[in-house]
């Protein structure tokens, strides 16, 4: 099975995301009120992830939607 290039950039900008900040995905689904299996699915490329969650996801990162979907681990929203 083919994986869809922008799934696969996804998966590794948020899997970059997440270790930078030292989470594990089970952290980082709570912080994003998802399950963490969810998130192992999503850093997989298994998931065809919705703009909610997108931003759920972002938000529990703290950057924002266009950082993550650039990949760019060194910009992180201010608190």
């Amino acid at each position: 099975m083919n994986k869809e290039p922008i799934l696969l950039m996804f998966a590794d900008s948020v899997q970059k995301q997440r270790k930078a900040q030292h989470l594990s995905q089970e952290e980082l689904a709570a912080l994003a009120g998802v399950h963490r299996t969810y998130i192992g699915m999503i850093e997989r490329a298994e998931k065809n992830i919705t703009l909610c969650n997108i931003e759920k996801i972002a938000n529990a990162l703290k950057v924002s939607i266009p950082v993550l979907l650039s990949g760019d681990t060194n910009d992180y929203k201010k608190d």
